[in-house]
């Protein structure tokens, strides 16, 4: 059994009442959240960057690597935890706890997957990008990240980062520790990250996964955006760049729903241009 529910059920009035209520926005931290075995088998078998598929997100407003193409994720990791956290069964979770009905599942794993960040990466504040990239009328309700990091030594950093909705301050700072999962809205103001560059051993990597959950709407009935960076107040000069990344963010957005292109195209285009320079 990938997920204990019977546990689940126990707590989950109070849980409720914890998730809906939180602040700065609604969310959730569980310990132990897989079953032992599972988490310690997904670390075991989790890919290296360099393996094939993954994608190379650098730029000003983030440095980390995801592997969203389904076939390359490990069978272990695609087949019994990505396809439980998939299942109407942990759906039917979600909703009880998030108060959130006829969520869906994300099954292509767009922008998904499995995340991996090696020393000096990073994930500046943000709110999430409001519409599935070609789904339109999917509007993006909750995450669910799965954290994989055995010994993860707080002098790292890498801490999951909420801030408060007018960005004034952080207001929760959650340590990416092994078998930690934490579930959140992401609404047009559910600002989070690692802004930091994280510390870690060259031989150390901050590994996730990274589970998106979606809601059909009327098509119109939200404002479709793409993913919003944010300066802290602290940023200085660096609030002109990420300001600057965001738009151009903004226009590949764009272009990736009205061609249907996808993150792994572009990441193979750019990495034919690293290689003549």
């Amino acid at each position: 059994m990938i997920v204990d529910y019977s546990t689940k059920e126990n707590t989950l009035s109070d849980d409720i009442q914890r998730y809906q209520k939180a602040l700065p926005y609604p969310h959730i931290i569980f310990d132990n959240f897989l079953e032992t075995a599972s988490a310690e088998k997904a670390l075991a078998v989790f890919p290296k960057i360099k393996d094939d598929g993954w994608i190379h997100y650098v730029h000003v407003n983030e440095k980390k690597h995801g592997l969203n193409k389904l076939e390359l994720i490990p069978d272990f990791i695609r087949d019994e935890i990505i396809h439980e956290l998939n299942s109407p069964k942990f759906i039917q979770y979600l909703e009880q706890l998030t108060g959130i009905s006829n969520l869906l599942p994300d099954t292509t794993i767009e922008g998904g997957g499995i995340h991996q960040s090696e020393k000096g990466g990073y994930l500046n504040i943000h709110a999430d990008f409001t519409v599935h990239p070609h789904k339109k009328n999917w509007r993006r309700r909750v995450n669910v990240l799965v954290y994989l990091n055995k010994d993860w030594d707080a002098s790292y950093g890498g801490a999951l980062e909420l801030w408060e909705k007018d960005m004034s301050k952080c207001s929760v700072k959650i340590a990416p520790i092994f078998n930690r999962v934490v579930i959140f809205n992401t609404d047009e103001d559910s600002y989070h990250g690692f802004p930091d560059p994280i510390t870690c051993p060259k031989d150390v990597t901050r590994k996730s996964i990274a589970l998106y959950y979606f809601t059909e709407e009327k098509t119109g009935s939200f404002k479709r955006r793409s993913t919003n960076y944010r300066a802290r107040p602290n940023d200085g000069i660096k609030a002109i760049f990420i300001w600057l990344d965001k738009k151009m963010i903004s226009i590949y957005t764009w272009i990736k729903g009205t061609f249907g292109i996808n993150d792994d195209f572009v990441s193979k285009v750019l990495n034919m241009f690293r290689k003549k320079k």
